[in-house]
């Protein structure tokens, strides 16, 4: 609601995409792309129509099934990181991987050992032992990127992840994010105001007022089929 009035942030959106596929969306500000992550990602509820993830209709689950859903199959890059201050870049990075697992016990090698070698994958072997406040601002990207790639899910979702990076450090991330996609076979959805980042994906989605406006392929994707 917006003044007493109904507000209507996406507007007839009907969108597909491809699995092992990496699509960014674009527009302006309160155009609907956060939004539009919140409901892929099974965060908030559309008022009508439904969203199909990985062939599960997250409509018919409840919240402890969306949130088993999203610990089996997403991952979450943030521009603001999320890290945990009173953890180390490393345990930050264990957290999906425990909560997945349960408490570390007999798994508890396994699981510092991906997360170890996560750490590695992004340039940060040495620094698993500090604390987010000792890392600067691509150091900190890194790790959230480390720990959305934990579990190895089928689907990433990335919110503006180089927004308040400089090109620079903002480049070696997207860098980062395209080879584990290439990698680990995951599909990346991205939302951005770059549209220098957007043009590295196989295909652009641009939202104005909460309709699609345009639909561009680019590269080509690894894969076929349609998910989520």
């Amino acid at each position: 609601m917006s003044g007493g009035q109904p507000l209507r942030v996406l507007d007839r959106v009907d969108l597909h995409v491809e699995p092992e596929s990496f699509v960014a969306v674009v527009g302006p500000s309160g155009s609907g792309k956060t939004t539009l992550l919140g409901l892929l990602a099974g965060l908030d509820d559309p008022t009508e129509g439904t969203v199909t993830v990985a062939g599960e209709n997250l409509q018919t689950l409840t919240e402890d099934g969306r949130a088993r859903f999203r610990a089996d199959n997403v991952g979450f890059v943030f521009q603001t990181f999320h890290l945990l201050p009173t953890l180390t870049a490393l345990e930050n990075v264990m957290v999906p991987l425990e909560l997945r697992d349960g408490p570390p016990g007999e798994n508890g090698r396994s699981i510092r050992a991906r997360a170890t070698a996560l750490m590695e994958r992004v340039g940060l072997g040495d620094r698993g032992g500090h604390y987010p406040a000792q890392l600067s601002g691509g150091e900190q990207q890194r790790v959230a990127l480390a720990r959305a790639f934990a579990n190895e899910p089928r689907i990433l979702f990335a919110d503006e992840p180089t927004g308040n990076l400089d090109r620079k450090t903002g480049q070696h991330v997207v860098e980062l994010i395209e080879e584990l996609n290439q990698e680990l076979r995951t599909t990346l959805v991205l939302v951005t105001h770059d549209l220098d980042l957007a043009g590295r994906a196989h295909r652009t989605i641009s939202l104005e007022d909460g309709r699609i406006v345009s639909d561009e392929m680019g590269r080509p994707t690894l894969g076929g089929g349609v998910a989520p």
